[in-house]
């Protein structure tokens, strides 16, 4: 008998889409008369952390409240990121890193099980906290479900990771 075969489906943080809104954010705090001098930074390091610095707490927060804004413009889900504490950090400021997941949210995660269940495919689609696990003892059925779910839009960006034989 076959092993089963699996993968993985998660929605994928658009870096590109992040950055922008970085540039975005960091001008609105650059301009706001409030938060001008506060010597604010908002940094991308490497392509999963956001090293957010501020001269105090609180500045810090309506920082990450604008970011947050120009990230859900830019179509980025704040369920895929996590904040870290808020630690000091030189010349008496505070910083903050948030990551970003990668992960799919419960809606679409949703949509995705059922389609897979009314396909008829003899392959079992589960819910595992972020991300949607695909088993099957045929590989070449997890294919024809991958190219299923790539003609769908679910209204995230699909990326199928962890294909692998147990």
């Amino acid at each position: 008998m076959p092993a089963d075969q699996s993968f993985d489906v998660v929605s994928k943080v658009e870096l590109q889409e992040v950055k922008n809104a970085i540039d975005q954010a960091t001008k609105e705090v650059n301009a706001r008369f409030d938060l001008k001098s506060s010597k604010s930074t908002i940094a991308l390091e490497g392509t999963e952390t956001l090293q957010l610095a501020s001269q105090d707490e609180y500045t810090l927060k309506a920082v990450i409240e604008i970011l947050s804004q120009k990230l859900v413009k830019r179509g980025v889900s704040l369920k895929n990121l996590e904040y870290e504490k808020i630690e000091p950090a030189t010349n008496s400021s505070v910083r903050q890193k948030i990551k970003l997941k990668q992960g799919i949210t419960s809606e679409p995660a949703k949509k995705i099980v059922a389609l897979i269940k009314e396909s008829k495919k003899k392959a079992q689609a589960s819910i595992q906290g972020d991300t949607v696990r695909v088993t099957s003892k045929d590989r070449d059925t997890l294919q024809e479900i991958m190219g299923m779910l790539r003609g769908k839009d679910f209204g995230v960006d699909l990326q199928f990771t962890n294909f692998r034989s147990n």
